[in-house]
Order: structure tokens, then sequence, then C-alpha cells
């Protein structure tokens, strides 16, 4: 198989002789997975020919080093897992002599890592001398030396290790991830000092309960440090001049908790570009004091803080990039510092009411502030914004409303800039509208212009009016009321007047309503002929019954309650009678108010409806419903004309006081 490059075995036992049949193959990775391991023949492995080696040891059973020490003979990159030696220290196989002319590792990682502190040294020592440049340990338990090894013995390796990491040697990058440290009797400074001293560009020591690190005593060449998940304090490289070449320092998720501090330490690293503070318990309280950052900061992430407004007031003037998602921030103050440098700005997940202007960021080209508080943002953002070139606003509970509509407006004008449009935008408010995505929601022009709104209410207010107005004049709208007026003061008064004249008794058979031009009709043919002969009967007209010093709408009142019937003779001449109209209004109301049957139509002339004017309604509404006695122009139907009316007004008059005195 001369292109094979992949090869995993398993295996219980590897002598010298069980790779000869594949020595020149040129791989690429092995994979070595030995469980319930008993045997290994030195320099077995240095038969092969590879890349890549991956050895998986059981996890019960001691790790057998000389499969450590050929590995690094063979491949390029090794990774160990499961290396675990509880035996006593007397009994750990040292290195051979000539192995460090044999290494060809340079990237070599060690996976579950259960050792004495003795055998760590040891081994450490033997990669410092080696050429292996980038040195990774995971899950990293280290213990105390057994009985047998002394305390002095357990010094000496510390101190033979410190003289060492002082030294130059190959490594670049120290990786040491959940450390787990189980040896409690010495002074774990030396420790730090180790670490603080060495002689290397990139050193990570994540998840190791670290509670403080030293500055090193003279310049460090550290490039990179990451001391994330920890429990560093504010008191970290405080006043500590000799980190000059350092660059990117990462201390996520500790314990610091003033900003103030912060920057600080980091003031004297002229060569700092990027820091990371996020997931700690950092606050500012906006004090007198001002922050000293290191000038050639320019990547800040403050995220997952208890940082608010006074934030703004400690930031690194130079800074390009800045997170401060996550916090308690409200408001971005306008007297700030001004931040020309900023091209990115994250205020995801704070308290945000509103887009922030860019006063302040001159510079900006982006900006995240997705799951605010933000309820109608501001439409003018881009326009005070100019250099921004994407906008991540989603997320927020949008108030769906007027005000909402320039903003919808802005995703057309932006050419795309607003990031996640249009599914992270959506109605939270009002509940109608939840859940409805911005690109759908619409209202009118109308419904959002209040000056189009009120100029529309106030043209139709006026056209109402003008119709209101329009149909009174028509229909004699004010006419009415003022006879209505007259019709409720003359009841009035009569309810308030004497007790004699609140009990008003039937004294006239009809009362009679003509037109002054149709008066010797009435007086020579209607009254002889009704009130002549049989019958006597009693009629009501006003030139003989009207009382003097009353109104004359007060007795047209009286007149007609007084009556049984009221007679109109309706002609050309009636309809143009003003007072003749008072009389029928008074009697149609007492039609209406009483539920009686009180009025005869008497139609002296045919009347052409041109004539009868729009306020006459009520005439043109009882012609149409009533039936009217129609005089005859044929003599001989004068007496049946006479016999109906008579017949229609006919009743017994009750004997009023008037009539027997």
């Amino acid at each position: 198989m001369f292109h094979l490059e992949y090869l995993g075995l398993s295996a219980m036992m590897i002598r010298r002789s069980d790779f000869r049949y594949i020595k020149h193959l040129q791989l690429h990775t092995i994979f070595l997975t030995l469980r319930n391991f008993s045997l290994y023949e030195p320099q077995s492995l240095t038969a092969l020919t590879t890349k890549n080696l991956y050895i998986v040891f059981a996890a019960n059973q001691n790790f057998i080093f000389p499969l450590l020490y050929d590995g690094m003979s063979t491949s390029e990159n090794l990774k160990v897992v499961n290396l675990r030696y509880n035996l006593s220290y007397k009994d750990f196989p040292s290195p051979p002599l000539m192995l460090l002319e044999k290494i060809k590792t340079s990237v070599l990682t060690f996976d579950a890592v259960d050792l004495q502190w003795a055998v760590i040294l040891q081994i450490f020592m033997l990669i410092w001398y080696s050429p292996v440049e980038h040195l990774t340990v995971r899950n990293l338990t280290f213990r105390g030396p057994l009985e047998e090894t002394t305390e002095y013995a357990f010094l000496q390796l510390l101190s033979s290790m410190e003289q060492l990491i002082s030294l130059d040697g190959s490594m670049k990058a120290l990786t040491l991830e959940h450390v787990r440290n189980k040896v409690y009797y010495f002074n774990q400074e030396i420790l730090y000092r180790q670490f603080s001293e060495m002689n290397i560009a990139n050193l990570t020591i994540h998840d190791a309960y670290m509670p403080h690190m030293l500055c090193p005593n003279r310049t460090s060449s550290f490039q990179y440090l990451n001391f994330s998940h920890n429990a560093l304090t504010d008191e970290l490289f405080q006043n500590c001049g000799t980190l000059m070449d350092l660059k990117l320092l990462i201390l996520h998720k500790n314990k610091f908790e003033s900003l103030r501090k912060v920057s600080f330490m980091t003031s004297r690293m002229k060569s700092l570009t990027y820091l990371d503070m996020s997931n700690n318990l950092l606050r500012h309280d906006g004090a007198d004091v001002r922050c000293q950052w290191a000038e050639s900061l320019s990547e800040l992430d403050l995220s997952s803080n208890q940082l608010a407004d006074a934030v703004f007031e400690c930031l690194p003037v130079n800074v390009k990039k800045l997170s401060l998602q996550n916090n308690q921030i409200s408001n971005v103050p306008r007297g700030m510092v001004e931040l020309k440098s900023l091209e990115e700005l994250n205020l995801a997940s704070n308290r945000l009411a509103d887009l922030p202007g860019c006063s302040g960021f001159t510079s900006l080209q982006f900006l995240d502030i997705e799951m605010n508080l933000i309820l109608t943002p501001s439409a003018d953002f881009f326009q005070s914004c100019p250099r921004v070139r994407e906008l991540q606003a989603g997320h927020n509970p949008f108030k769906c409303s007027c005000e909402l509509q320039a903003f919808i407006g802005l995703e057309r004008q932006s050419g795309g800039k607003l990031f996640g449009w249009p599914a992270a935008y959506v109605c939270e408010y009002p509940e109608g509208s939840r859940g409805t995505e911005l690109k759908d929601f619409h209202l009118s022009q109308l419904a959002c212009n209040t000056t189009l709104l009120l100029v529309t209410a106030l043209l139709l207010t006026l056209v109402l009016v003008a119709a209101v107005a329009f149909l009174c004049i028509y229909l004699d709208v004010p006419w009415y009321v003022r006879m209505t007026w007259q019709w409720t003061q003359t009841k009035r008064r009569a309810w308030h007047g004497p007790p004699g004249d609140q009990g008003l008794v039937l004294q006239f058979h009809a009362f009679i309503s003509y037109s002054e031009r149709d008066s010797l009709w009435v007086k020579n043919e209607l009254i002889p002929n009704l009130e002549k002969g049989e019958g006597c009967v009693q009629l009501c007209q006003h030139e003989r019954n009207f009382v003097p010093g009353k109104s004359i709408v007060e007795n047209i009142i009286n007149c007609i309650e007084k009556s049984y019937k009221s007679i109109f003779v309706l002609s050309p001449n009636f309809v143009q009678s003003e007072w003749c109209h008072y009389e029928l209004y008074f009697a149609h109301h007492k039609l209406f108010s009483e539920n009686s049957n009180s009025l005869i139509l008497i139609l002296l002339e045919p009347i052409p409806p041109y004539l009868i004017p729009a306020r006459y309604h009520k005439l043109k509404a009882l012609m149409a419903k009533r039936t009217y006695l129609e005089w005859p122009k044929e003599r001989s139907k004068c007496p049946l004309f006479w016999a109906n009316l008579r017949a229609a007004i006919s009743i017994n008059l009750p004997i009023s006081s008037e009539a027997n005195e």
C-alpha cells in the first residue's frame, strides 16, 4: 500500500519486529490505542516514518515512558492521552542521554496527565532542551512527591528548573489547560516565578484556579498571555514595566473589579494591541482619577461585566474595536471622551432605549445594538453616522406605530445596511401586532401625518357644518326651533299660572285656520253653514275668540287646545301665510303629543306642488297621507260637503263655567 497515509492500530504488546514490513511507507498519521498494555520493546516506534503520531494509553495503567521517548524521535507532531504514573519517583525511567539528538517533535500535546511534581519537572526539563516549539498540556493534575522523595530533593528540582527556564530554548508557546494542583506544602511563589521568567513568546494558563502571577524581573519576551478562567484580581501586573513586548492579553473570566486599575495595568505595556477583560466583575464609578490606558491598545473586550454609563469616561482613546456587550448601559452620554479611531462598537444586551449618535465616534463603521430596550429607534441614525456600513439592531422590543414608519423606510434607503433584516426585526407592541415582521407592518399616511390628519378633520368638519347649515336653511330648522321654544314657554306659563287655567276643557267644535285672503269664503260659506241649523256647532275664529293682552302664539295654542278639531282651509294663499304655518305646526304638534285625530283639511283651491315651500314638508306629508275635503265647484254637491264636515266635528261639548254664565 504505497499510497497509504492513515493507519490506526490497537495492541497489547509492541516489539521491534512488528513494524519491519511498513517502515518504508511515508505515512501521514498513525493512531495507536494501547489498552491493557503489557510490553514495549524500546526503539520499536522509531521504525515508523510519520508526521503525526497519536498514542492513547490505558487510563488505569502506569504509562510506559519509553513510548514517549521513542515517539518524540519518530514524528513531528506527537499527542499522548492518559499520561499517568503513581509509582515511586526512584523508579521513574529517566530519558537516555542520547535522546536529545534524536528528537524530531516540534509540536507536543499531552491530554489527561496525572503525575508527581518531580516527574513533571523531569519531563519538562527534557522538553525544554529539545526542539519542541509548542507544548500543550490539558487536564493536568500534579501531586506532591511520594514519601521516599524528600522535600530537599524536590526543591533542588525546582531550583534547577528555575535556572533552566531563564536560558534560551526552542520552545515558543506553552499551553496549560484545566490544571489541578494537589501540592500544598511548598511556596507557590516559586512556581509563579518560574512561569513569569520563561523565555517564550506565548503562555496560556487556562482554568487553573490561579490567584496571582508575578511581574517578570527583567524585560520579558512574552507577546501573548492567556490567563482566562482563573482567580486573578486587580493586583495583577500593577506597576509592571517589563512586559514591553506583550501584544495580546486575555484575562477572561477572572475576578477583576476596578476598570481604572485595569487601565493602570496596561499603561506600561507599550506594545499591547488586544485586551480581553470579559466575564469579570468590572465597575467604574466615574472617579476623579483619570484612567491611563496603553496608547497602542486598539481592541478591547469588556463584555459581560457590571459597567454602566460612566464606562465611556474610562476608555482608551485609540481603540478601534470595542465590545461592551451584556452590561448595564442605558445611555451613551454626549460629553464623553471622543473615540475618533473607533470603527466597531458592540452594545448588544444592554438597557439602551435608542440608537446612540456618532458625535463621539466619527469613524464608526459597525454597530451592534441587538437585544436592548429600543421601542422606536431614531430614523436619522445614518445621517448622524455617515460612515456606518452595517447596523445590527434586531431582537429589540419594537413598538409598531407611526414613529417606527420612518425607521422601516430607513432599510430601503440604507441599501442593506441593516444586518439580519427582516427576520430579526419583529413587532413586540402593541399586542395585536406582536410577531409581525417590520417589513409587513404598514400604516396609512393619513394615520401618521398629524398635520394632514388635522387638515382633513378640519375640512370634514367644515363640510359637515356647511351641510348641516344648508339643511337647516333648506328645512327651515331655525323656524321650527323658534316655534318649539314658543310652545314650551306657553306651556310653562300655563303650568305656573292660576289653578283655573291649568285644566283646559273643550269649548269649541273646531278651530278655523285660513289665510286672510280666503276670509270671504270662511265668513260667507264656512261659518254660516256650520253654525246655523241643528247641532249648534261652535267654531273658534281668531277675529272673535283671541284674548286681548296675550301673544298671538299663545292665543293660537290655547284655541287649538280648547277645540275638538282644527280645520285648515288650504289654498295657494294658505301656503303664503306665515301665521297659517304657525297654526298648522301647533296643530300637528297636538296630533302627535295627544295621539288624537284632530286635523281636518279642506282644499279650497288646488295647490300646485311647486308653490309649497320646502319648510311646509309637514303639509306635504299630511296631504299625501290623510284624506281631505275638497270644495266642490258644482253647487249641487255642497250639501254633501257640509254634511261630511259636520259629521267630522260632531261631538257633545262639556258645559263649561263660561257657558253657564
